[in-house]
């Protein structure tokens, strides 16, 4: 993980010029804790799009901690603000329940946010944790998709269901998981179209696909990850809130952080949707996808060393 941490680190420096160079300044350039200090860090986490909801939270329990601990000088508050970002954004024990069950995961998310590569990543990664990975290639729509899925399924050493192009998406659901059944899978990842979230036709596949996993598989642990791309903001927390209309989400996989300057965002979205971001990836090794740790996230964008 120290790789992971180092590239993470790396992929994050657009944001930390963007939000903790103007955090810094403010530490630094007030001599009192004052209301117009609180003023000014509270615009500066605003525009470094860690969201008007998320702020407020993390200033109001830096607010308790500078009276209980009797704080005075703006710097020695710079901790309590970090640490007050970590809690912010922390994933219950429970978010990965599904890795251990017999589960089937909903991938969903617009086009080009890194959906189809993110499927390939989790199937790897859930593989080397030793599960049995079956893909299915419900995004008949795109020409390339089912080859390019075909081809991070052979990189991660899983199977996959795939049908002909422009098939019904819901039939190769229930190919898939009729096959998981039989093969006694751990783990379903389904692909699904690059849905634009205005596109209410597609919403309503994925409502029937929802139904068919339902009525053939009612034991399976059900998860809906819907990715995100990082680089896009506030945009992302739409996407998010209309897809969460159609599907129960419980959780995010964020991509392309590296290179960003918006990744405050990671931070937004945990707090305005009540969905923990559970992945996270910073580039395009089949290993660029790892588990979500706020810990290390946090201190990877203030340039904390990690202390492991």
């Amino acid at each position: 993980m120290a790789g992971f941490f180092s590239r993470l680190k790396e992929g994050l420096t657009k944001t930390r010029n963007n939000i903790v160079h103007g955090i810094d300044s403010v530490f630094s350039g007030f001599s009192s804790i004052d209301e117009e200090f609180y003023e000014e860090l509270e615009e500066i986490l605003i525009m470094g799009d860690i969201g008007v909801n998320a702020t407020g939270d993390i200033l109001e329990r830096l607010r308790r901690q500078v009276k209980e601990n009797h704080l005075k000088e703006p710097q020695e508050c710079k901790s309590f603000l970090i640490e007050s970002i970590k809690e912010q954004m922390k994933v219950e024990e429970t978010a990965y329940d599904f890795e251990h069950q017999q589960s089937i995961v909903m991938v969903i998310g617009v086009n080009g946010v890194g959906k189809t590569t993110s499927v390939g990543k989790l199937a790897g990664l859930l593989k080397a944790q030793g599960r049995k990975v079956l893909i299915a290639a419900a995004d008949t729509y795109r020409a390339a998709a089912c080859e390019q899925l075909t081809e991070w399924a052979n990189r991660a050493g899983v199977d996959i269901i795939a049908g002909a192009q422009g098939a019904d998406p819901s039939s190769v659901v229930f190919d898939a998981v009729s096959a998981a059944k039989a093969r006694h899978t751990d783990v379903l990842i389904c692909d699904t179209a690059g849905r634009l979230h205005n596109k209410r036709n597609l919403m309503e596949e994925l409502k029937k696909m929802n139904r068919i996993i339902d009525r053939e598989f009612p034991d399976a642990y059900r998860e809906n990850l819907i990715v995100l791309d990082g680089t896009t903001g506030q945009n992302a927390l739409n996407q998010a809130r209309e897809f969460g209309e159609t599907a129960k989400l419980t959780g995010i996989i964020l991509t392309k952080m590296d290179g960003t300057s918006k990744g405050g965002i990671a931070v937004a979205i945990q707090s305005e949707l009540n969905i923990p971001v559970k992945y996270i990836g910073v580039g395009e090794k089949l290993d660029d996808l790892q588990k979500f740790d706020p810990e290390q996230f946090v201190n990877a964008l203030f340039d904390v060393d990690e202390k492991r």
